[in-house]
């Protein structure tokens, strides 16, 4: 041991000097230019020399690593200077990952200033350069080899792979490999570094890849750090957005709920075949037990199976009276007689009550002076209260309105694919048919076209100059226009640049296109070009929003072209709201005229929705009023009982039915009046459905009415107005039951959030409510003008009724004074006497009435029929439940608009679309940006949280597939703190003014705002924080530094008063093409949980203070979060109510009641089984008519429920079938045959949104309302319906007794 010791040492000593003489260089100095400010560097091969010490501060900022000793290097200051400058844009976009940005300095320190340059550096080509100044020879080194060790490339390229860019929401490496950060490797990112085609260097160094000596060269191959790794104390490893060696493993989403299914089948199917299986086996057993039971114990095997019969559960019929039944029967004969009496006062003083009507609707109808009519989207589908329009309102406020988006989607279809052969070498590139030279000229003519579109407003010019988005205004007045010819600057000249000689094209606009899609913020493409990308109004043009219809990201195969022109919004400033508006009517004007054979175009503005909405109502005005029309026509008509063609005009009721009508619509405009008097709004499904409504309840109540009376025979000594009192008091009762039970139905669903929802309940409940008062009323007296027409002659035009007089005897108003003994005065025309056939007015039976007594009813109500009817119905309810969790949730945009709207092209055009809506998650003012942990919390670079809100983001960006995040968030922390580095060159102050100085400035009072400094190098926090965020945010984007934050995030942060903090700011990305409205929705409902996920890892919970998300369509789509919540909710009250008025004015018949409730929701369950077979999906307009479809079932059920409890016969069965006989033929002739016409009509309307939403819901509401009414619900209850009521059974034939009734009544 001990003589190996001077032996090593000696060894050593030999070796030291040996090595000190190896270290040479093989530069230093500059020397020739090479281009523009670029110089080669002068060719040294003898010993590294001592850097002058007004150097060290750039060696210890640039290459710390080198400064040791006496700092002998192979490089001069002025070499320093030059590495600086030729590392601002790699050092911006890096050196939020200290690691990464340390391995790259790292490989240009040991190529500049090395002291052992020789052994990895080789000089392949010089030339002489003669100093101009000292007239010295030198030699310039215009090429070298650089022997990179492979592990060193691969180590430094791994460390830089995964670092964001947060501006423009892309990898850094796509900025600086000349490619896709996907396509970017170790190799070719160095490659292209050391190209001097880039643009940056200025001669060309030919990296060579290996870990071993080569050709006499040992490799450089320094250590490296990984991106997990801290750099020194100060800094720590790189962030979870920029490392994902730190992240752990990618986050994978939850899985997707299995559908549930039984036997392989879907289990609703399964569930409701097993129910509907058992429910048939009970129920013919039921059946066959009862039918064995009567043919055993009764005579006739024919008797009716009658559940009064068959069970004891009338046992109870025979006793007395009940206090339910003793209440119920007292409150029915209180209300008959109340509208007994009230129906011969109509009758005695029709004039009185006619005036009265006509100046309470006079009086109402005035109110639509004031009527408002809803047409802004927000407003229609969005409550004022709701979550989205609070914070559309909050986003609104404090970051201004959304922008307007005009855009255009372009094809060319006549154009084909071509083929890029790149110069010298290389693989051929595909351009896709809009990509072509002549194609991109024709598509900027248009585009400047546009531009110079001017509008007139209030006699003044409108350009799109004054109304468009301009980020760097008042310094850079251009629009934001994104478009793929912004990568041209918007020039003919630029788009024509090409460099090449007599034979060869060695870059063209194909060079500039393929960069510039890599590379969007570039300021100069590094080809031979040297173009910029960044577009005219200071912004990245993103390739994802201004191309379309490719592959992957393979940009170049696009088959759209997409341009957007970005339009301000204008926050409660009506003035410039409309202009902006008028601006945008001459933009739709000029591309519907214009005509390209060579390019096909799809377009939208911002108002195209609203106008072609308004143009659809309009364009199927005519529809809707022949379907009026033709109800109108009907009503007229069938009203009448016509006895004979010679009697037509005398039995006819056209002037009644006329004048009934107009009593509906009156009731109508009473109720749009007394809102409009409120100040409520209407709305398009307010006019579009209510009177179809009201027409329903008011005809189906007129029908009843009038034939009732054309049924009756007046008694003995009984005067008109008796009998009329008595029709009206009999009938009177189901009005108000139908009437009330709608009315207090619709005013509860009002309680609906939806505003749709709850501005139709409103207004349905009123004009239902204020039709029935009409009915009762001024119909009734003119029910009575009408039929003295036909027993006394009239001395005017009965529908005029303008001849007012007294008479004495009546003491009351009448209509003519003087009546003579002449009858059969002819209707409309009523001083014309009609053929006296000398039938006069008697009581007559219509056809459809004996057809309904006679047959109908019962052939639906024989034994064998009974089962098989409700069989029928509960396999169709079993398959409406069963289907009831697959009826879709949206609107498909395109039902809205008309069959030619040029927005139908424009949706069938997103396809092409790579990009969603942009989102922007808002975190609201409160927080403290100033503080070290408040920065954590928000910010994604290094030392962040792994939780902070902006890799939040990050992380669901990499799910987008589950989360709908399609990108990384631009992140103006993140970017201010590159920003602000003391390395970076971006912040500078003037020495003597402390006021910012932008990086283009050459200027030596221009010193940097932060000191080089461990202390200078953190984050600024405090007053430092807020000192330099305003520079920040007015520094405009330039060559020397990339990262000022005018153009990206100028309108992203409130800076508070004096600049003293920071208030509420957002963080924008996109999400994925959303085209269904479930993606909508999802996509709407995955944001919310990603922001309320951040607001609790941040711990804002009860500080006052939160993250939301907002994006322009949320307001929209909130609905379809609740909307089966506010469906259940809506129905559920509608029922309610309907269940709690009739059960009080059917007289505590509480069985009655249910029964009439389960009938209208079995029928609005099978309206959502028509709605899954014909397409209808559930959403604010479907659940208007669900909702009235409960309204309009109660005139299908009421009638005829109230006619079944008041029923004096045996038998359920008997009971079943009166109440059809009297009640069926005029429901079937009044609402059901009245609302198949006009409802026919609807088929033929041009717009889908009618077609689907109006034509097939209606259809199925009407029959599925009468078929439930008149075969469903008589059959039910002849099975189970409720006892009879002694007590009303008793006082109806007393009522009757002693009168030719009372043998009807025992018949």
């Amino acid at each position: 041991m001990t003589a190996r010791g001077p032996a090593l040492g000696l060894l050593l000593l030999l070796l030291c000097p040996a090595q000190v003489l190896a270290w040479s260089c093989v530069w230093y100095g500059e020397c020739g230019i090479a281009s523009g400010d670029k110089r080669y560097n002068c060719q040294y091969s003898g010993p590294p020399k001592p850097l002058p010490k007004d150097g060290y501060d750039l060696m210890q900022e640039l290459c710390p690593g080198l400064f040791f000793d006496n700092v002998s290097v192979c490089c001069d200051v002025q070499q320093l200077r030059t590495l600086k400058d030729s590392l601002q844009l790699p050092l911006q976009f890096l050196s939020r990952c200290p690691s990464c940005f340390y391995n790259l300095m790292n490989l240009f320190c040991e190529l500049t200033c090395s002291p052992r340059q020789s052994q990895f550096l080789n000089v392949t080509e010089t030339e002489d350069y003669v100093d101009p100044v000292t007239n010295q020879t030198k030699t310039n080194v215009k090429e070298l080899q650089y022997y990179v060790g492979e592990s060193f490339a691969n180590a430094m390229y791994n460390a830089c792979r995964d670092v964001e860019a947060p501006s423009s929401n892309d990898k850094a490496l796509g900025l600086l490999c000349g490619k896709d950060a996907e396509a970017c490797n170790a190799t070719n990112w160095i490659e292209y570094m050391f190209n001097k085609d880039n643009g940056q260097a200025p001669f060309t160094i030919t990296p060579i890849f290996s870990d071993l000596p080569a050709h006499g060269m040992e490799p450089m191959n320094n250590a490296t750090k990984g991106c997990d790794e801290s750099v020194d104390e100060v800094t720590g490893p790189c962030s979870c957005q920029d490392c994902s060696a730190v992240c752990g493993p990618k986050p994978q989403p939850p899985p997707t709920p299995a559908p549930w299914r039984l036997l392989g089948l879907d289990a609703m199917y399964v569930v409701m075949w097993t129910t509907y299986m058992v429910f048939l086996l009970v129920f013919f057993g039921a059946f066959f037990a009862v039918w064995c039971y009567r043919k055993h114990y009764f005579v006739s095997e024919y008797t009716p199976i009658d559940s009064n019969i068959a069970f004891s559960v009338n046992a109870s019929d025979k006793g007395e009276a009940s206090c339910c039944d003793a209440l119920g029967a007292a409150f029915e004969g209180y209300l008959r007689r109340l509208f007994s009496q009230w129906g011969s006062f109509c009758i005695r003083n029709p004039d009185c009550i006619i005036i009265f009507s006509l100046a309470f609707i006079a009086a109402c109808s005035s109110g639509l002076v004031f009527v408002r009519v809803t047409t802004n989207p927000v407003d229609l589908w969005s409550a004022p209260g709701s979550q989205a329009r609070l914070e559309k309102e909050y986003f609104d406020t404090h970051f201004g309105p959304f922008f307007r988006t005009e855009q255009l989607i372009i094809q060319a279809p006549n154009t084909s694919v071509h083929t890029y052969q790149p110069y010298p070498s290389g693989s051929d590139v595909p351009f896709g048919p809009p990509l072509d030279i002549g194609i991109l000229h024709q598509v900027l003519d248009l585009q400047t076209t546009i531009e110079n579109i001017t509008a007139f407003y209030n006699n003044e010019t409108v350009t799109l100059e004054d109304i468009c988005v301009a980020p760097l205004s008042p310094y850079n007045k251009n629009c934001t226009i994104m478009s793929v010819l912004n990568y041209f600057q918007n020039s003919h000249s630029m788009l024509d640049h090409k460099i090449g000689d007599d034979f060869f094209v060695y870059a063209d606009y194909h060079t500039h296109l393929l960069y510039c899609v890599r590379a969007p913020a570039s300021l100069n493409d590094t080809s031979l070009l040297h173009d910029p990308c960044l577009g005219t109004f200071g912004g990245p043009v993103f390739p994802w929003l201004v191309l379309g219809g490719y592959d992957d990201q393979n940009y170049n195969n696009a088959t759209a072209l997409v341009i957007t022109f970005p339009v301000n919004n204008y926050y409660n400033d009506t003035e410039k709201l409309q202009r902006a508006q008028a601006w945008e009517k001459e933009f739709i004007n000029f591309v519907k005229n214009y005509k390209n054979p060579n390019l096909t175009i799809s377009f939208t503005t911002e108002r195209s929705i609203e106008d072609e909405l308004n143009r659809e109502s309009n364009g199927d005005v005519f529809t809707v009023l022949i379907s009026y029309a033709v109800m109108f026509l009907y009503i007229s008509i069938a009203l009448g009982h016509i006895k004979s063609c010679s009697r037509f005009l005398v039995d006819s009721k056209i002037s009644l039915g006329v004048a009934g009508i107009l009593i509906v619509l009156s009731s109508v405009a009473c109720s749009l009046g007394i809102f409009s008097y409120i100040g409520i709004p209407l709305t398009l499904i307010v006019i579009e459905v209510i009177p179809f409504l009201v027409l329903a309840v008011g005809v189906d109540n007129i029908f009843i009415l009038v034939q009732t009376y054309q049924r009756d025979e007046r008694l003995q000594g009984e005067t008109l107005d008796q009998q009329l009192g008595r029709v009206l008091g009999e009938v009177a009762p189901s009005m108000l039951l139908s009437s009330f039970s709608e009315a207090v139905a619709f005013f509860l669903g009002a309680l609906s959030k939806m505003p749709a929802v709850h501005t139709f309940s409103l207004f349905a409940g009123m004009a239902v409510l204020i039709d029935f008062l009409l009915q009762i009323t001024c119909f009734v007296s003119l029910l009575g003008l009408d039929i003295k027409r036909q027993e006394v002659s009239c001395c005017q035009d009965d529908s005029l009724f303008t001849v007012w007089n007294q008479s004495e005897a009546a003491g009351g108003c009448h209509l003519c004074s003087s009546l003579s003994s002449q009858k059969n005065r002819l209707d409309i025309l009523c001083c014309v006497r009609g053929s006296e056939d000398g039938t006069g007015i008697q009581a007559s039976e219509s056809c459809l009435f004996r057809f309904f007594r006679n047959s109908y009813s019962p052939l639906l109500l024989k034994d064998w029929m009974r089962p098989i009817v409700i069989a029928v119905f509960v396999g169709v309810l079993s398959f409406s439940i069963a289907v009831l969790n697959k009826v879709e949730i949206g609107l498909d945009q395109s039902l809205s608009m008309p069959d030619d709207s040029y927005m139908l092209d424009y949706f069938r055009s997103l396809k092409y679309l790579h990009a969603g809506p942009p989102v922007y998650f808002v975190l609201e003012e409160g927080h403290d940006y100033t503080s070290l942990r408040g920065q954590n919390m928000v910010c994604g670079g290094m030392g962040c949280n792994n939780d902070s809100l902006v890799q939040q983001i990050f992380t669901a960006a990499q799910l987008d597939n589950y989360t709908r995040i399609g990108f990384a968030p631009s992140s103006w922390i993140d970017d201010y703190f590159d920003w602000v580095k003391p390395q970076s060159s971006c912040c500078r102050v003037y020495n003597s003014t402390d006021r910012f100085c932008n990086a283009s400035v050459v200027d030596p009072a221009c010193i940097r705002c932060r000191p080089l400094t461990p202390e200078g190098k953190q984050r600024p926090q405090g007053e430092d924080f807020m000192r330099f965020l305003p520079m920040f945010l007015s520094d405009n984007p330039n060559p020397k530094c990339g990262k000022g934050g005018h153009a990206a995030y100028s309108s992203a942060v409130n800076i508070l008063g004096n600049d003293t903090g920071v208030g509420a700011t957002y963080f924008m990305t996109y999400h994925t093409v959303l085209q269904t409205s479930a993606d909508f929705t999802d996509a709407m409902s995955k944001a919310i949980l990603i922001a309320r996920n951040i607001t609790t890892t941040m711990g804002l919970e009860g500080s006052g203070y939160r993250v939301f998300p907002y994006s322009v369509f949320y307001v929209f789509y909130e609905q379809y979060l609740t909307i089966i919540d506010d469906t259940i909710f809506n129905l559920s009250v509608s029922l309610g109510a309907i269940f709690l008025v009739t059960l009080v004015l059917l007289g505590c018949e509480l069985w009655s009641a249910v029964i009439m409730c389960v009938t209208i929701a079995v029928i609005v369950v099978n309206m959502f089984g028509v709605m899954w077979l014909w397409g209808i999906s559930l959403n604010a307009v479907s659940l208007v008519n669900l909702v009235m479809s409960c309204g309009i079932s109660v005139e299908f059920c009421s009638h005829l429920t109230r006619a079944f409890t008041v029923s004096t016969k045996g038998g359920r069965v008997e009971r079943a079938e009166e109440a059809l006989s009297h009640m069926g033929s005029s429901v079937f002739s009044g609402i059901t045959l009245t609302k198949f016409a006009g409802i026919v009509v609807l088929a033929f309307a041009k717009s889908q949104i009618f077609q689907i939403f109006y034509f097939r819901m209606y259809l199925a509401m009407v029959l599925l309302g009468a078929t439930h009414g008149l075969i469903f619900l008589p059959v039910l209850l002849s099975y189970i319906g409720p006892s009879i009521n002694k007590a009303k059974s008793s006082a109806t034939q007393e009522r009757y007794r002693g009168t030719e009734r009372e043998q009807l009544l025992n018949f």
